[in-house]
This record gives structure tokens, sequence and C-alpha cells, in this order.
């Protein structure tokens, strides 16, 4: 294959994983998981998310965008959360976990002190019958079918709708609670958009 169609066809792939999962996601599962984040401000409360690797990497954008849309979140490192960075996390708070496999020790090593604070937790993973699965309060799955490197392990297409997923779940609270330009623009002053903010306000 030359490289131009296989760089083509790497794109198309993850597009249309993106796609598939569109049609698979459970919509009750997610709609949930939006109105429990969509109450987290007025609650006073705030998400931890946490993942290793791409799902690591998956969790900071995710919590970056819960921020944009006025939802309180940050991500927590699992190598820091076993050293005392777990005490961020109180009662009533959201976890969120993400592992693609519901398997990986460092994710798991948060449920102990979790449950025992009474957070909400939140797994996000292929595999509901995982350690990860068995263990949370709500599992959103997401399965993809390949991801689309030559050898089909490389976590990419599965990061990407991990991130689709909370994007949803972001503008739909963004929407319900009527969150407004003004509001954006405070707290997004910088870059192209808040250009475009300081243009239109």
């Amino acid at each position: 294959m030359e490289r131009k169609e296989r760089l083509k066809k790497v794109m198309k792939d993850e597009a249309q994983v993106l796609s598939i999962n569109a049609e698979q996601i459970d919509y009750e599962v997610m709609s949930r998981i939006t109105d429990i984040l969509g109450s987290v401000k007025k609650k006073g409360k705030k998400v931890v998310l946490a993942g290793c690797g791409t799902a690591g990497q998956a969790a900071k954008r995710i919590a970056h965008t819960l921020c944009v849309v006025e939802v309180p979140a940050f991500f927590l490192s699992p190598a820091d959360s076993i050293h005392g960075g777990m005490g961020v996390m109180q009662g009533g708070d959201i976890l969120i976990l993400i592992s693609k496999s519901g398997n990986t020790q460092e994710i798991l090593n948060y449920l102990p002190a979790a449950q025992k604070k009474g957070l909400t937790v939140i797994g996000v993973t292929e595999n509901e019958n995982s350690k990860l699965g068995q263990a949370v309060d709500i599992v959103l799955k997401i399965k993809i079918a390949r991801e689309p490197d030559c050898w089909g392990i490389v976590s990419s297409a599965s990061t990407l709708a991990f991130i689709s997923a909370f994007d949803a779940i972001a503008f739909a609270i963004m929407e319900e609670n009527g969150y407004t330009k003004e509001e954006f623009y405070l707290i997004h002053t910088g870059g192209g958009v808040g250009d475009i903010l300081r243009k239109e306000l």
C-alpha cells in the first residue's frame, strides 16, 4: 500500500469507529452521566479523572473540556494518587476511571478510597465484566472492533471514542445549563476563541 493510501486508511478507519460507536453506545447511561456531571457545580463538588497511557491523555482532555463548560474537573495522576494525591477526593465528588481493559491495576488502586469516602465512581471500559466494570457505580461501555494500526492493538481509535462520548456529554450540559457566551468569555479570553468572543460581545 502506498504511503498516501495508508495515511488515508488510518484516518478513515478512525472516523468509522466514531460513527459506529455513535450507533452502538448506551445513551441511557450517557444521559445518566450527563445528569450527574451537570449537577456537580451547583452541589459544590468536583470531578476527578484518571487513566494510564493513552487513556490518561483522554482523561486529561475530558477534564479540560468539562472545565470549559463550567464543570469543575481535573486529572489526578495514578502515580500521585497512591502517594497522598487521593486526599483531594471527598464525599459527593465524582470519579471517572478510564481503562480500556478494565483491569489496569493503577486504576483499580483508586477504588478502595473512593468507595470508603463516598464518591460516585464511573468506569469507562470496553469490558463491563472486568474488575473495574464490576466495582463501579456506573459503567460506560465503549468497545471498538479493531485499532487502526498494523497490529490492531495501539489505543488510538478507542481513545478518540472515549473523548467523543464525553464531548457529547459536555456539550449537552453546556446547553441544558444555559451556559452563555458571556460566562464563557470570562474564563476564555485568550487565543482565537477569545478574539471571536471579544468581537461578538
